[in-house]
């Protein structure tokens, strides 16, 4: 993800984006780096005919409406309670709020902000492009389809360091405040979202959510609407809610989005709604016949 973003408005170096975006797309179609080691494991062996490359990245048509909505619907559902802080703390109404959202001046100006590009449209794809369409469909017939979803994510926590180097090299922390900080974070009011080593585990735990996705429903889409939605969200204020005035509706929020997005996690990613998954697919032609992540 973007981090400390996952929003717009955290500062990094300028030229860290656009170098990170374009490395990760020297490593996936744009650049053959990775395409081709992932070509090789799909048509070097006769075991798996008839499975078209971008398929097996999540390029298909097939249940593509689901496959976009769903997934989206269901972080937004996790989110219902930074959603209702978001609200609350809007100084519009729904309808102003609509307005704005639905005018095409208003979608002109985001287009133009090299920003709001980066966050919403080229970071999402790029990222889940390298380190979901390119990385899962390799690592999966090494390790199965569970260990796949939690290493893949490490190299996505792993990718996002740079903020560190960038911290260290204009000393603006120790690498030991670097890593306390994470958990001086809400305590001493920041956002916990600066800090680089909680970066990296929310990142990894994020980009195990998005693998998880990804194979339960054969598509890329939804994990880049998502990753797209949880760049604009941000990191949940937690410590803000904590001291908002009107804490116990949005801790009721909090605690009823994270509840029903447990509920609703394996309904609505069940595979029957995005039709055949070419990812489990391609395991059970390799002989792989326990596949639960596809069931």
């Amino acid at each position: 993800m973007t981090s400390p973003e996952f929003s717009a408005g955290a500062g990094r170096a300028p030229e860290g984006p656009p170098c990170r975006h374009q490395a990760a797309l020297h490593q996936c179609p744009g650049g053959v780096q990775s395409v081709a080691p992932l070509r090789a494991t799909l048509e070097g062996t006769d075991r798996h005919p008839g499975t078209s490359l971008l398929t097996l990245m999540g390029f298909r048509l097939e249940g593509i409406f689901p496959a976009a909505l769903l997934p989206l619907l269901l972080t937004m559902i996790l989110f219902l309670g930074p959603l209702m802080q978001l609200s609350m703390d809007c100084p519009c109404d729904l309808a102003d709020g609509l307005k704005v959202v639905l005018a095409p001046r208003s979608w002109a100006r985001c287009l133009t902000d090299m920003r709001w590009l980066r966050n919403q449209v080229i970071a999402p794809l790029t990222e889940e492009l390298v380190f979901r369409a390119c990385m899962l469909p390799m690592l999966a017939p090494c390790t199965g389809l569970g260990p796949a979803v939690f290493t893949c994510p490490l190299f996505f926590g792993v990718a996002h360091f740079h903020h560190i180097f960038e911290q260290l090299r204009f000393r603006q922390n120790s690498v030991g405040s670097i890593i306390l900080s994470a958990g001086r974070a809400c305590r001493c009011g920041y956002a916990a979202s600066t800090s680089p080593a909680f970066q990296f585990s929310y990142t990894a735990v994020f980009g195990a959510y998005t693998a998880f996705l990804f194979i339960r429903t054969g598509h890329l889409i939804g994990p880049v609407l998502c990753h797209s939605f949880c760049n604009y969200m941000g990191f949940p204020a937690v410590c803000a809610a904590l001291e908002h005035p009107q804490r116990r509706r949005l801790l009721a929020g909090y605690t009823l989005g994270v509840g029903l997005f447990l509920l609703l996690l394996q309904p609505l990613t069940d595979p029957k709604l995005y039709g055949s998954l070419p990812l489990c697919v391609l395991l059970e032609r390799a002989g792989d016949s326990e596949v639960p992540l596809c069931s």
